[in-house]
């Protein structure tokens, strides 16, 4: 997937109004989301994915082990939006994300995750993870 793709499924998908917004929400995500990884997962994700895209990945992280809830948390603050609006735009990038890279890459991203943060990548972008965790 090109970066101008990623980015347009990403608008698209959670209905942003500018390109600007969207970036803004995928950055957020994966800043925040490349420090929750360990052992060269991030690194590996990020290969597969568009240079300008990847760069939001941090993959240097020796895996902090924050709760979904809390990585939800941080992620509404990286981005400054409410949680309810971040858990939405985060919903759209992960969903993105498992659109762009391999099934075995996400299958590897989610095997060093909680069962718990599985309904964030089986919900798409609907539904209420904020009030769960």
């Amino acid at each position: 997937m090109q970066y101008d793709d990623f980015v347009g499924q990403v608008q698209h998908r959670a209905r942003l109004a500018s390109t600007d917004e969207a970036v803004r929400a995928i950055r957020s995500t994966l800043a925040v989301f490349g420090r929750r990884l360990h052992g060269g997962q991030a690194e590996h994700l990020a290969s597969q994915l568009p240079k300008e895209i990847a760069e939001y990945l941090p993959t240097d992280s020796e895996g902090d082990a924050f709760s979904m809830q809390e990585f939800l948390e941080k992620v509404a603050a990286e981005e400054e939006v409410d949680l309810p609006v971040s858990v939405h735009h985060t919903r759209a990038v992960l969903s993105v994300l498992q659109d762009a890279v391999t099934e075995g890459e996400m299958r590897d991203v989610r095997g060093q995750l909680p069962q718990d943060w599985q309904p964030l990548f089986e919900a798409g972008s609907e539904g209420d993870l904020e009030k769960e965790g």
